[in-house]
């Protein structure tokens, strides 16, 4: 079974979520996402297994967020990837896929569910 993790090392919540599998004799590919960006459609397919909007997904408290004008509701699911392909530090961490589904460890017991 492949593991992989977005990781943001500076995030506690990342971090925690990492050392959580490997306290489980997990060993997951870690893609450290700020340095290798998903493109557009890895996001969307995330998106798709998390059952999120991109909105959902996006960290609104990042100043991007504003900067961008990314509050703007008519913006199109498209934009919003975009936004995030272009800006990673909008996208919500730490995201794990394992066994074809993916989940959001926030908590980071949250991923436990699909390994």
């Amino acid at each position: 079974m492949t593991i992989r993790i977005f990781h943001n090392p500076r995030c506690s919540k990342s971090r925690a979520t990492l050392a959580l599998l490997q306290e489980r004799g997990l060993e997951p590919e870690i893609t450290l996402y700020l340095e290798t960006p998903p493109d557009a459609g890895e996001l969307r397919a995330i998106l798709n297994k998390l059952g999120l909007t991109a909105r959902e997904l996006m960290r609104a408290g990042e100043s991007e967020y504003l900067d961008q004008g990314l509050d703007d509701e008519t913006l199109s699911e498209d934009a919003l990837i975009a936004a995030m392909v272009n800006s990673p530090r909008l996208i919500e961490r730490p995201i794990v896929l394992a066994n074809g589904r993916a989940a959001i460890g926030r908590p980071p017991e949250s991923v436990l569910d699909i390994v």
